[in-house]
């Protein structure tokens, strides 16, 4: 209908944007402007009923949640720690993997010593590496950084690091290596619960051409 409201859809520039834009683009929609060259915060798109919203990608689930945008695509791990309310996720679209790692120097301590603190665990993930090691039953001291986490071991700062992990090469050019697994990330899109039931057709008929997409990447 005429009158009806657009589609916003959050992403955040970078990696997670050139992955999702072939993806959107097999289902029929593509941006008129590049967000890396244009100011523009919120893009049009070939689609009149669609637009897309530029944000910072911890930002993406709160702008979902609250219904500033319909739908957004954000890594697993910042869901982890936005812990999900407000939204559904209804699609792994399979791109920008990675993994979420403990990692530290080879020798690194495992456990605190007697008569020794905690072990001071750096990393911008706090919610994901306070639930890992409570897993585990271990009383850590969570120091939260945002960012060069590898510098915090070489400095005496923290005795780990809970961060993302793609090829490894930058652990390693620093002297560091990967300890224990928490869990895969791949990016996801989300999608506010009320615009699931407002704009359901809408929502889903993008949602089964998006599938259709990331099948298809997969098959080829």
């Amino acid at each position: 209908m005429a009158n009806e409201q657009p589609l916003t859809i959050a992403l955040s520039k970078g990696r997670i944007f050139e992955q999702t834009m072939p993806l959107l683009e097999a289902a029929g929609i593509r941006a008129l402007d590049d967000p890396e060259r244009s100011r523009k915060l919120i893009l049009d798109t070939d689609d009149p009923s669609v637009k897309l919203v530029i944000i910072r990608a911890s930002d993406v689930p709160t702008y979902v949640q609250y219904g500033a945008a319909d739908l957004g695509v954000a890594g697993k791990d910042v869901l982890l720690e936005h812990g999900g309310e407000g939204l559904y996720e209804p699609l792994d679209l399979r791109i920008a993997r990675c993994r979420l790692m403990v990692a530290g120097k080879p020798e690194a301590p495992f456990a605190g010593r007697p008569g020794r603190r905690r072990l001071r665990i750096a990393t911008k993930y706090v919610k994901c590496a306070e639930r890992h090691f409570a897993a585990k039953g271990q009383q850590v001291e969570i120091i939260k950084l945002y960012g060069s986490m590898e510098l915090a071991p070489l400095v005496g700062l923290a005795d780990l690091i809970v961060d993302l992990v793609e090829s490894g090469n930058t652990l390693k050019a620093n002297g560091l290596v990967p300890l224990e697994h928490i869990c895969d990330i791949s990016s996801r899109l989300i999608v506010n619960k009320a615009s699931w039931k407002m704009k359901h057709a809408r929502v889903t008929a993008l949602l089964g051409a998006l599938r259709g997409a990331v099948e298809g990447q997969a098959a080829a």
